[in-house]
């Protein structure tokens, strides 16, 4: 299970042809950058359609969209792009949209696309939460918000598609241990190739579809959004792995950009490994200031003492490696659902006390609420259906990054991630995903570097000082390089803008509305 980067949710609870991979040291080639004026020229079709908005349930593929596309006020469309820009005339997918328009037309700035990152998220799923939350501040008043699943995902069609239901609930009960020993590297690189044949099997097009799923492809897929909507220039608000995409829309289409909002930063030149590391070390440090909030307070399962919390921690799940515990619906909580659960906890201190709920339960032998947080995580509904997300997760990742395929490193990434959390204790989140895109059917089309981005607006950028998925630092070094604006948000949760936070909200929606980019050196308290 990856360690993914998106908006954090409310908590409601291979090998067809040839294994295309990069050399221990290769890198791939970095893509060209596409020229816009060429673009819209040979995709005139795409840039000039006409977008037909209805209803929103027929788009519902879950419990989760289900509700969420009962919201009034909303709309939903699909757009229509080439599944591989090299040869428009080919096949086309189709990019599911969601639309809640400006209640102040005569005011109306344009639209505000958004995307919650992942990669995998529904951007249409957040569209439609945060409806409520905007409904009467500048951005519902002033902004169509429009949220897109990025191709591959949710509703738009064709998904990337690897496990069935059945498949994903039976993979999270199977331990293979963190990659670290023969055995369990051997139980990982067998699992990586089998995932990996799935998913060219049972998506549409097969590996041409997962060759063409990364940042790259969505990228152009959201400039021809931004021709569709009637913009001009794009205002974007992207979270977590959403600032990729906004970084990368800004150095393919400089000339197109009017404003980015850019909440919890990745950094760009950073390598798979290094931010499974970064990711396993901001864990860990979210765990001690739980442990140490915990503490505070009668009852708390970790014990009084902050210091000796990991070891209490591992004392109550150690139990699970060889028998689950009993959880409600006849369900089983499995050791590394633990930990799954634990790390979905981790991405806001607001769902702390949850934990520590969950985990007084587990000590009574019920692994319920444990288990309905694993089940938050990995998006999987009350009817047993999961969402796209796991699934996509891994297509964009091993296109994104170039794949590593020496088994000596591979092993050495898993000790060096285990290393950087040391409470989870091996059951690792993340662990199999260097061993998935070292196995992954078709080449990058994307690496890790430092844009070139001259002539771009300044962006604002967010960043959380105890954000545990992507380092503060990473928001102030993307802040700097893009010439663009920090916000500094004083807090232990990933992402902050419209979560809540009033100083964040108002700085977020100046910049929207009128470029202003707040003073240097403003925080905002949590």
């Amino acid at each position: 299970m990856p360690i993914r980067r998106r908006w954090p949710l409310p908590v409601a609870g291979l090998l067809l042809g040839t294994l295309l991979a990069c050399t221990p040291g290769q890198v791939p080639p970095t893509p060209p950058r596409p020229s816009p004026v060429s673009d819209v020229h040979a995709l005139e079709k795409f840039y000039d359609q006409k977008l037909a908005w209805g209803q929103c349930e027929p788009y519902a593929t879950g419990a989760q969209s289900q509700d969420a596309f009962r919201a009034p006020g909303i709309e939903c469309a699909r757009l229509t792009v080439p599944m591989d820009y090299a040869h428009p005339d080919g096949p086309t997918v189709s990019v599911g949209l969601l639309r809640r328009k400006a209640s102040d037309p005569a005011d109306r700035i344009g639209s505000l696309v958004v995307d919650p990152g992942g990669p995998g998220g529904s951007g249409m799923e957040v569209a439609a939460r945060l409806g409520p939350t905007v409904a009467n501040q500048a951005i519902g008043l002033r902004f169509d918000l429009v949220g897109f699943d990025p191709r591959g995902v949710g509703a738009s069609q064709p998904r990337v598609r690897c496990l069935s239901d059945a498949e994903r609930d039976a993979d999270r009960e199977n331990h293979r241990g963190d990659g670290t020993t023969p055995e369990s590297s051997a139980a990982w690189a067998s699992y990586a190739k089998d995932f990996a044949a799935k998913c060219v099997q049972r998506t549409q097009y097969g590996a041409d579809m997962l060759a063409n799923v990364g940042t790259r492809d969505v990228v152009k897929d959201l400039d021809v959004l931004r021709a569709a909507l009637g913009d001009a220039k794009l205002s974007y608000l992207g979270y977590s792995y959403g600032t990729q995409l906004g970084y990368s829309y800004a150095e393919a289409y400089p000339r197109n950009v009017r404003a980015l909002v850019l909440d919890g930063a990745i950094d760009p030149a950073e390598t798979e490994s290094e931010s499974l590391v970064s990711q396993g070390q901001g864990f860990t440090r979210s765990f001690g200031l739980f442990a140490a909030a915990c503490a505070r307070h009668a009852g708390c399962a970790v014990g009084p003492d902050p210091a000796r919390a990991p070891d209490v921690f591992r004392d109550l799940t150690q139990p699970l490696r060889t028998a689950a515990a009993p959880a409600a619906g006849g369900r089983k909580l499995s050791y590394d659902d633990a930990m799954t659960g634990v790390v979905d906890a981790m991405y806001s201190e607001q769902s702390w006390p949850l934990l520590n709920a969950a985990l007084n339960l587990l000590k009574a032998g019920d692994g319920s609420q444990l288990l309905q947080l694993a089940d938050s995580y990995y998006e999987r509904g009350p009817d047993g259906r999961y969402s796209s997300l796991q699934d996509a997760y891994y297509a964009v990742r091993c296109v994104d990054n170039p794949h590593q395929v020496d088994a000596d490193v591979v092993t050495a990434t898993h000790q060096r991630m285990r290393g950087a959390a040391p409470f989870l204790d091996g059951g690792r989140p993340d662990q199999g995903e260097i061993d998935v895109c070292g196995s992954w059917p078709v080449p990058t089309t994307s690496q890790p570097h430092r844009p070139s981005l001259p002539g771009v607006p300044p962006p604002l950028v967010i960043s959380s000082t105890d954000d545990p998925v992507t380092p503060y630092q990473a928001g102030v070094n993307l802040a700097k390089e893009m010439g663009g604006g920090l916000l500094t948000f004083d807090g232990a949760q990933h992402t902050a803008f419209l979560h809540g936070n009033q100083c964040v909200d108002v700085n977020g929606l100046a910049y929207l509305v009128d470029g202003t980019l707040p003073p240097p050196g403003t925080r905002c308290g949590g």
